[in-house]
């Protein structure tokens, strides 16, 4: 067994194993609370080091070197085959939450999280001296102005989640939320909406979704639909995001159409899967389509809902749908 830091064990102690919580320290995860965790975001650097934003930056108006990224839970109820993260069958490493856990309290997990961000940044500090990092934009990224709920886990199984949003708010944050729709339960209580709600939905049928995302509990996909059902109650935007693998779910727009149509998300994305991280030991290189696959389907499925495409980043791999004539910038 690798030696492990006493903090990141009882960091995860409710809910993985020490193998695991060593793959997560190399990973460079920082560990925040008992069960949650926050991580520097590709594109944070590349705003700092490039003066090179996220598509997010692009489509949305969110400024990449002020977005946080954190998740309140690693656990997750799917094993999607395109998901980048480590899974359970990676390394035969189980972990779950159990009936014991101890939840941390919202305004607590709000203030690590800050205190990881610092530490995360803390690195450029070198950078900005031999002005290698512009020292205004740096001192900003000190002081996020966004969240994305989405770097690992399932955020729906947090049963707090609507409080914590509350509490990035109230700090001055805007928040994205990226969940599966597993748990219409959760996000029909929410205290608070994210400023905006993203599902993934990378099936256009429930044979494919078992087999693409490939659920570990039961009526994943009817709670899905129960999910998707609920997009008009929103006053927040929200978005589709379709991660799409060749040979696998690159395929039949008019089916993910049928599904899309009666809710009228504010947005789709199709989005390239991205031949990165854990995923490798799942797909393959070809497994990844080109953008102009990307393009091409989503044009059809533009055609199929009456969308039109409002937007595109060829380096992200990703199309932005919609109905407006243009998006809403959220920051």
């Amino acid at each position: 067994m690798f030696p492990i830091e006493i903090g990141i064990v009882n960091f995860l102690q409710s809910c993985v194993t020490a193998e695991l919580a060593e793959v997560l320290r190399r990973q460079k995860y920082q560990t925040v609370g008992r069960h949650s965790a926050a991580k520097k975001c590709h594109w944070l650097h590349k705003s700092l080091t490039e003066n090179h934003p996220c598509y997010k930056q692009k489509f949305y108006g969110i400024q990449s070197h002020r977005c946080l990224q954190m998740t309140p839970t690693l656990i997750c109820n799917m094993r999607c085959k395109f998901c980048w993260r480590i899974q359970p069958d990676d390394f035969s490493i189980p972990w779950t939450v159990s009936a014991g856990t101890e939840w941390d309290d919202p305004r607590k997990l709000v203030e690590e999280c800050f205190k990881a961000q610092l530490k995360i940044l803390s690195g450029y500090n070198g950078q900005v001296l031999e002005g290698k990092v512009d020292p205004e934009k740096y001192f900003e990224a000190l002081h996020p102005r966004h969240v994305a709920i989405s770097l690992d886990g399932e955020p729906t199984l947090y049963p707090s989640l609507g409080s914590l949003i509350h509490e990035f708010k109230r700090n001055g944050l805007t928040v994205f939320l990226v969940t599966n729709g597993t748990n219409p339960k959760v996000l029909e209580s929410l205290n608070e909406e994210p400023s905006q709600l993203y599902i993934s939905l990378c099936a256009p049928d429930p044979s494919t979704f078992v087999t693409v995302c490939r659920p570990s509990i039961p009526d994943a996909w009817e709670n899905l639909m129960k999910t998707l059902s609920m997009l008009p109650s929103f006053s927040c935007p929200t978005a589709i995001r379709t991660t799409l693998v060749r040979d696998l779910n690159l395929n039949s727009p008019e089916e993910y159409a049928k599904l899309l149509r009666p809710v009228t998300p504010t947005y789709v994305e199709p989005k390239s899967y991205m031949y990165v991280g854990y995923s490798r030991s799942r797909l393959s290189l070809d497994s990844m389509p080109s953008h102009k696959d990307v393009v091409d389907f989503s044009r059809k499925l533009a055609a199929e809902m009456s969308y039109k495409i409002l937007d595109e980043s060829s380096e992200s791999r990703v199309v932005l749908l919609s109905r407006l004539e243009k998006s809403i910038k959220i920051s």
